[in-house]
């Protein structure tokens, strides 16, 4: 089916129309996507928006080869994100990826981040950067999600959009843009309520984000966002086990209910940044950034396992501040006769976390086990240079250098609890080299090598097996990665990306002991990460346009892992939530006299094993999706409204796997068949 799909995309192509060049800045210089030598794609902001809610990464993400977004369904725990494996074992949050969101870090100086707060209805695109290049912008071995709200210009109007679905969901939003001879500016915002697909897990989004270009000058130019998010009181369903899953997928663990698990979080940031071009060559931007973030989470930890003197008790309570700068040097000379770009930089970053532990009493909040400050500071400073050495080929590399210090100042000492501050510290210094080769105007091959790593997070670093304190005999994980390529444009509009790829990790950081509560970790020896990602996209006859996307991923333990509580992991089990096969394909029709428009989705992926020990496996499958829309325009309005089914089948699956979880509730249901409507309006001016 798959090859024959391939060939039919292939063939309907070449009576299609031209097909524009698509242009990224994933290697910090703007570049066509076929005079990059990674793998790195573009996801549209009509794409992020069209006939979908709007709400969650994972509605639009899965059009990106090499990355899995896993939809938890759980709006406490945000969404589960990998790329080519990396970032799997988080059990809430993102890691081993690094996040950004107009020049701003959504990722901490840790490695932990979070993508809830990424504003979609505003979205210009999302570039996604897998492979070595990423650890050109420090601690993410397995890639770059990178987004770009779109321009004041651009949207240039007033809009407001309202959507229903199933299970109490309801989301209403509002845009507005415009722009002067010197400026453009966008403001966005957003609620998004649901009851939830399962018991105990309704949620409520509040969302702003704004964002604003000054020209101030011939050759100087200034930009400022700023983003509020909040979510209070969001309940969370926790895991379930696969009798419950299989029994009812919408029920929960007695103990969500019994200690009322929710998690509230607001958080504020803002940032500027200061362009300005010396030359027609040269260019320096400067940027600067703050946030605050609040956390208030409840657990189900059992009593017996918050009271002793070394616990932390059920309920987190955390006040984040956090801050950096980053300075960008840009040049573009010659060398030999032949183009040559320079690029400089250098990025200081700072998060400092007041954390509380307090008892959960029920739901209600008990007395203090835990204060202290965690404090991360990460410096990088890196270089690349591209040169364009002959007519058809063109170099890149970079080097970057990375240090890390993480610090907690304890502020909670009584009997059988000691002072439990200290300090660990990280350094790296990795390199990136790429060559490319343009076969034709329309065909490019590539090739690149690098090494990457990946530190410990604050929360995976804060416990040692049997005692209290930091658990400063965990390392960071460090990789070397190859990556061959071949880039294409078939026919007139058939657009081609295929990569193989293949990661050898040592120092891999996996569960050494998961009780009571609390989870320890520990290096691992070696892990190996091989696959090839297809990407296709094509325009085809009769309004027709088509779009695949298909990973192959072998992600395996090459030595066996011994563990503190559990038994030996055996060499050869699979890296847990990696899936061997996935594959997204989607078919539209557009009728451009109508303005009727449909879509079908169709997403398949393969087992999953929920542990180490590979003891179970969350079952693959087959789910499609079906989009319908209509657009009408007059004078300055424009109108859509749109219907969507999601799981047509009503298929029963785990949209997500708790990896390692101590309880074996493994498993978080997807929701059953989910019926989305909804409409859109805006004013141009």
């Amino acid at each position: 089916m798959r090859v024959f799909l391939f060939f039919s995309l292939l063939f309907f192509s070449l009576t299609a129309k031209a097909q524009d060049a698509i242009t990224v800045t994933g290697t910090r210089v703007e570049r066509p996507t076929m005079d990059v030598p990674a793998s790195i794609d573009r996801v549209e902001g009509e794409d992020i928006r069209w006939a979908r809610p709007m709400v969650n990464l994972s509605e639009s993400l899965g059009r990106v080869p090499g990355i899995v977004v896993q939809n938890r369904q759980n709006y406490a725990q945000d969404l589960q994100i990998t790329s080519r494996g990396f970032g799997a074992r988080a059990s809430f949050g993102v890691r081993g990826l690094r996040l950004i969101t107009d020049g701003i870090p959504a990722s901490f100086p840790d490695g932990q981040g979070q993508v809830s707060h990424f504003d979609l209805s505003s979205a210009g695109r999302i570039e996604v950067l897998r492979g070595p290049f990423a650890v050109m912008y420090g601690n993410s071995a397995g890639g770059v999600i990178n987004l770009i709200t779109e321009s004041g210009a651009d949207f240039n109007g007033a809009g407001a959009d309202l959507m229903f679905g199933s299970y109490g969901s309801t989301r209403a939003g509002f845009k507005l843009g415009g722009k002067t001879a010197q400026s453009d500016w966008i403001v966005s915002s957003s609620r998004f309520d649901t009851h939830g697909y399962r018991e105990h897990s309704a949620a409520t989004r509040e969302q702003l984000n704004a964002k604003a270009s000054l020209r101030l000058g011939g050759a100087t130019s200034l930009s400022l966002v700023a983003n509020a998010f909040n979510s209070p009181e969001t309940q969370d369903p926790q895991g379930l086990s696969r009798a419950q899953m299989d029994e009812n997928p919408r029920q929960v663990a007695a103990g969500s209910l019994q200690f009322d698990t929710r998690k509230s979080l607001a958080q504020t940031q803002g940032g500027a940044t200061l362009t300005h071009d010396f030359s027609a060559s040269t260019t320096v931007s400067a940027t600067a950034f703050a946030g605050h973030r609040d956390v208030r989470q409840y657990l189900s930890t059992p009593l017996a396992n918050q009271t002793p003197p070394g616990a932390s008790g059920g309920v987190v309570d955390l006040e984040r501040n956090y801050g950096g700068v980053a300075l960008r040097l840009t040049t573009r000379t010659d060398l030999l006769g032949r183009p040559l770009t320079l690029v400089a930089g250098g990025e200081h970053e700072r998060m400092t976390d007041r954390r509380k532990g307090f008892l959960n009493n029920s739901g209600a909040i008990g007395s203090l086990k835990r204060d202290e400050d965690n404090i991360v500071t990460m410096t990088g400073i890196y270089a690349q240079a591209e040169w364009r050495f002959a007519e058809q080929w063109l170099a890149l590399a970079g080097l970057r250098n990375n240090r890390s210090i993480y610090r907690l100042e304890d502020f909670f000492v009584a009997p059988g609890n000691p002072d439990d501050s200290g300090e660990k510290r990280f350094g790296t210094t990795t390199p990136v080299g790429g060559i490319l080769y343009k076969v034709s105007s329309s065909a490019s091959l590539y090739a690149n090598a690098g090494r990457g790593f990946e530190t410990p997070t604050f929360a995976e670093l804060a416990y040692r097996p049997g005692a209290t304190g930091l658990n400063t005999g965990l390392g960071a994980a460090r990789s070397r990665h190859f990556e061959a390529g071949w880039k294409a444009i078939l026919g007139a509009r058939t657009r081609v990306n295929l990569a193989w790829f293949d990661i050898l990790t040592r120092d891999e950081i996996v569960v050494d002991s998961n009780s009571g509560g609390r989870q320890t970790f520990k290096n691992a020896s070696r892990t190996r990460r091989n696959g090839l990602e297809l990407a296709l996209e094509s325009a085809l006859p009769l309004g027709f346009d088509a779009l695949l996307a298909w990973t192959r991923l072998e992600a395996k333990f090459l030595d066996p892992v011994t563990s503190t509580t559990s038994p030996t992991v055996p060499a050869g089990n699979v890296l847990p939530a990696t899936p061997r096969n996935y594959l997204y394909a989607e078919l539209r029709w557009r009728e451009p006299v109508s303005g009727f428009s449909a879509a079908l989705e169709v997403l398949r992926k393969s087992r999953i094993a929920v542990n180490d020990l590979n003891s179970e496996y969350a079952d693959g499958y087959t789910v499609a999706n079906l989009a319908l829309g209509f657009t009408q325009r007059s004078g300055g309005w424009s109108f859509r409204e749109f219907l969507r089914i999601d799981n047509l089948g009503d298929k029963r699956y785990a949209g997500s796997v708790i990896v390692n979880d101590a309880n074996g509730r493994f498993y978080e249901p997807a929701p059953g068949r989910a019926l989305f409507v909804g409409a859109q309006a805006k004013l141009g001016f």
